[in-house]
Formats: C-alpha cells, sequence, structure tokens
C-alpha cells in the first residue's frame, strides 16, 4: 500500500528524547481528539480533536492589541479592573485564526494543536533517527487517543516501519477492532491504560464502559501480531486504588499472554492550569497526590496478585 504522505490530522505537540514512552530516546507525537472524558485528565487540550486556543489571564496584560487584530470582532477589552479575565471572548464569532496568539506580546494566548500532513510529521521524526540508532529508541503515538485519528496514525506509523523507525502506541483501545487491525501491523509495542475494572464505575468516571476496551486487549493478545503489550495504570486516590479493583486488574492481567509488564502512574495536577486556561472547570481541585509511601504500597499489593509479570513504579520493579 502506498503510502498517503498528503493525509492531514490534528497534532497538539511534537516531544523529543523522552525516556518514559518506550526503549531508548523517544520521540513521541501527540495527537488531538478523544472519545473518552476521565475526570482526572490531565491533558484537556488533547480531548477537542480541532485546534483549539486558551487564555492565561495572569500573563494578560490588557494592552489591547489581540482585540484589535481580531477580524472577527469576538474578542472584547474589560473595562472592570477587578475582572480575573481582562479579555472575553465570544465563542459564536471567534473563526479560530489565531491571530491573538500571534500579536499578544505578553504570551496571554496559547494555541493548542495544529494541522499537518503525514509528510510533515514524518519529517520532524526523521530529524531524531540517530538518536534511536544508537539508543534503541523510536517513535511512539500517543494523545488524546491516536485511534480517534486512525487513517492519519496508520500512515505515519506506516512511514516509519518503511524508514525502519521502531513505533510503539499509547492508547486506551477504545475503538473499532476493524480500526485496532489498522495500526497492528505497524507497531513493536503497545502501551494500554487499565483505569477500572468495574464497568459500571468506568462508565461513571471516564464517559463509556469499558467492555469494548477490554474485549480489544484481548483480541491482540490472541493475535497473530507479535506485539509486546505493556498495562499502565493511572492510580487514582479513592478511585481505582482499591483492593477490589487491583485484585481484579491482576486476574485480567493473568490471563494475557503478550502482556510483559504492569506500570503505575500516580495521579498528578500539572493540567489543572489548562482547564483554567480552557475556560473549563476541573473536577478534582481538591484531591491531591498521593504520597510515594502510598503509591509503593498500593504497587506492592498488585505485584502481591502474582499478575505473571513485573509491577514498575517510576521504572523501577516493585519486589
Amino acid at each position: 500500500m502506498k503510502d498517503d504522505l498528503s493525509l492531514m490530522g490534528t497534532v497538539l505537540r511534537i516531544e523529543r528524547t523522552s525516556i518514559h514512552d518506550g526503549a531508548g530516546l523517544r520521540t513521541v507525537l501527540f495527537l488531538k481528539g478523544c472519545p473518552l472524558q476521565c475526570s482526572w485528565c490531565s491533558t484537556p487540550e488533547s480531548q477537542c480533536r480541532a485546534p483549539e486556543k486558551g487564555y492565561d489571564a495572569g500573563r494578560c496584560m490588557g494592552c489591547g492589541r489581540c482585540v484589535a487584530s481580531c477580524p472577527a470582532g469576538a474578542l472584547h477589552l474589560s473595562s472592570e479592573v477587578s475582572k480575573v479575565s481582562k479579555v472575553s471572548v465570544d465563542q459564536t464569532k471567534c473563526s479560530r485564526c489565531f491571530l491573538c496568539v500571534v500579536k499578544c506580546p505578553h504570551r496571554a494566548w496559547k494555541q493548542y494543536g495544529s494541522i499537518m500532513t503525514v509528510e510533515e510529521v514524518i519529517k520532524e521524526i526523521s530529524k531524531d533517527e540517530i538518536f534511536f540508532f544508537h539508543s534503541g529508541g523510536g517513535v511512539t503515538v500517543s494523545g488524546g487517543e491516536a485511534l480517534s485519528q486512525v487513517d492519519f496514525t496508520a500512515a505515519v506509523l506506516r512511514a516509519c516501519g518503511r524508514r525502519g523507525i521502531p513505533a510503539a502506541l499509547e492508547t486506551s483501545c477504545y475503538a473499532p477492532w476493524g480500526e485496532m487491525e489498522k495500526i497492528l501491523p505497524f507497531l513493536q509495542n503497545l502501551y494500554v491504560d487499565l483505569k477500572l475494572m468495574d464497568r459500571d464505575l468506568h462508565q461513571q468516571w471516564v464517559g463509556v464502559d469499558n467492555s469494548l476496551i477490554l474485549d480489544n486487549i484481548r483480541r491482540i493478545d490472541q493475535s497473530s501480531h507479535p506485539v509486546e503489550i505493556m498495562v499502565r495504570i493511572p492510580l487514582i486516590p479513592g478511585l481505582n486504588d482499591s483492593d477490589d479493583n487491583l485484585a481484579a486488574t491482576g486476574a485480567f492481567c493473568r490471563s494475557l499472554k503478550k502482556l510483559k509488564g504492569i506500570e503505575i502512574l500516580p495521579y498528578h495536577r500539572l493540567g489543572k492550569e489548562t482547564y483554567s486556561h480552557l475556560g473549563r472547570d476541573y473536577a478534582f481541585k481538591k484531591l491531591l497526590p498521593p504520597s510515594p509511601a502510598w503509591i509503593l504500597e498500593r504497587a506492592g499489593f498488585l505485584a502481591g496478585q502474582k499478575p505473571g509479570v513485573p509491577v514498575y513504579v517510576n521504572g523501577n520493579e516493585v519486589a
């Protein structure tokens, strides 16, 4: 099949020399768009498929340059000095031309995401080929949910394969099986989030039940594709850290032949400010990050369930 290098997708950002998203040094391609609505999501700017803009009121000096530059007349300078936001936006008029981002001298406006072709993405990834070669690294496609742009993702992975660049995918596995099959032939490693094992709780906190996710993981495990699976658990205090959920996770993992390990990802609040920039509420305002001792205790409990693979925290195996 010929690569469609002109195919366009929405890229959130490209990060280089990551050591947390696969073997060696990785270039991580973050795509926009996600069908899930995880209440603790640390990258709210990745949820919407389209490019977005955010407003950091703390950086705004109220100079009005963005207001004057807006061709749609969607921005208005507040006359109330006490207001937190110095500029208001009429979303019905905003055309998302992002001129406000360009014109703001204080970087109060931010652009989340841009449209790129497969060819443009591969050009950026290829700049790091020397690091892949010497470190045993490669490219990792992440999100959002990369499967929400499955044709674009498949085209990028196919092009990487033809250049000899090893590929990994970070995913929730929430997609029709036919879409999963489009990308599996190009992958060496698959990193899958297992958020909650209880179907109803998964629906409550993630916005969908987990039937499709678990079914896809089983089908991948039973498929002929030689992909290695790493399960990741975003551990949220009081939500999915119970003995029951971790025991159920361990039992599910014991059934997987291609599973190479389980990684605990402790809850953090790094995306909290982004919610404010997007004008959205953060659901877990009062929830604090867990202590290292608590993380290790929960990881140790999971390891004690004997899931058949190592359990890791911060890259270190838990005894």
